[in-house]
């Protein structure tokens, strides 16, 4: 998978093209003023949009996303190109909120079991780091940026989640967290596994400690 602000073949497509494709949805719903994003959601990176949904709706966060269907094959463009004027929802939303909660998928060899905490907002990433270690222990949550991959590291200044007045954390979630791979080939397919429903109870309980914290 390419890295998020790393160049990669469909950065000359634009982010307008992107939404304008068949079955892209785009998803907006403003309430508090932390908010989560995932818009590489639907079959690009499978289930951050479901996760990130369900973690904005339990702890009464915004949230933003784009969902892309299986056919014709996902477009993923840098989150560096996924450009607010494009998107009257998105502008609307980085408006709105004062801190981003990016979700993401990866997949990169040596990093099966790790979730990397990157984005601009280094003590909002500690906390965000701190919550999901106590509730998945079986995972390396890694905060330190210089143990991030470059291109994982969420800081490029166009990156959505760096925009809001108080920046954001990007959260790079491997295939098992998420409910893929060889570990989970015996659950139903319509069910959330277990890793997966830790982790939103991590992102909720941590959307609303960071909340508190800006007050």
């Amino acid at each position: 998978m390419a890295a998020h602000d790393a160049s990669n073949p469909h950065d000359r497509v634009g982010f307008a093209d992107v939404l304008a494709r068949p079955g892209v949805i785009e998803h907006c719903e403003l309430r508090g003023r932390i908010g989560f994003m995932a818009y590489h959601g639907g079959a690009l990176e499978e289930m951050t949009d479901q996760i990130a949904g369900a973690a904005a709706e339990r702890s009464g966060a915004s949230y933003y996303a784009v969902t892309q269907p299986a056919e014709p094959e996902p477009l993923h463009i840098a989150s560096a190109r996924i450009d607010p004027a494009a998107s009257a929802a998105l502008e609307g939303f980085i408006d709105h909120v004062d801190l981003a909660i990016t979700i993401h998928g990866f997949g990169r060899r040596g990093h099966f079991s790790s979730i990397l905490i990157g984005g601009s907002n280094r003590s909002a990433a500690d906390i965000v780091g701190g919550v999901i270690t106590a509730h998945l222990p079986a995972y390396r949550v890694i905060t330190d940026l210089d143990e991030i991959p470059a291109g994982l590291r969420g800081l490029h200044p166009r990156n959505p989640v760096n925009l809001p007045a108080l920046g954001g954390v990007q959260i790079e979630l491997p295939p098992r967290v998420r409910g893929a791979g060889p570990l989970w080939w015996d659950h139903h397919p319509h069910r959330l596994v277990p890793h997966t429903i830790a982790l939103i109870d991590a992102l909720a309980t941590a959307a609303v400690l960071v909340a508190d914290a800006l007050r």
